[in-house]
């Protein structure tokens, strides 16, 4: 059973299955283990932070807010997945704009071209995995770019192609520039 697809998988059940597995008491917010007051991850976060890594360094693992710390682990890797549709989606833009608008092409357009390579390339050397996520997320890219493009370059959104015509390898390539 797929608890996130069911809906079951709320915040509160989350908080209790790992209370129970790692002695954290929500309701008070104290930690059983010592009985000290943690900071408190909604109200302060940017303290929590500091408490959290500080006690990770103590190795006192069992005082560590788990349910909060897994959730901000898990979304420091989700925000790397939209970061790098975010690069991809603005890359891919100006390729279009470069193909479908070549009178109006500018050096500032390659130079965009040029930095969005290197930031897609830094993220995908940082995190190798996610390129498991690349295909879908080069996909769901391009349709932002599409977008994109339309806006900046006032042309229709019939004028871009509905599929993406460039293929990964085309887009990372230093050398490579689309035709007209």
């Amino acid at each position: 059973m797929n608890f996130k697809q069911d809906g079951l998988w709320t915040k509160r059940r989350k908080k209790a299955i790992l209370s129970i597995s790692y002695g954290v008491d929500y309701e008070s917010c104290r930690c059983k283990s010592t009985g000290q007051n943690a900071p408190e991850y909604d109200r302060d976060f940017y303290q929590w932070t500091q408490h959290t890594a500080e006690l990770l360094r103590q190795g006192r693992l069992s005082d560590v807010d788990v349910p909060n710390l897994a959730e901000e682990v898990e979304s420091m890797g989700n925000t790397q997945k939209h970061v790098l549709v975010s690069h991809l989606a603005v890359l891919l833009m100006h390729l279009l704009k470069w193909k479908y608008q070549p009178g109006k092409r500018t050096p500032s357009w390659e130079t965009t071209i040029l930095v969005q390579r290197d930031e897609v390339a830094d993220l995908l050397e940082d995190s190798p995995s996610l390129r498991s996520e690349l295909e879908k997320r080069f996909n769901h890219a391009y349709q932002r770019a599409r977008k994109m493009a339309a806006k900046e370059t006032g042309l229709a959104l019939a004028v871009f192609p509905t599929e993406n015509p460039f293929t990964f390898a085309e887009v990372m390539n230093e050398d490579w520039l689309p035709q007209e």
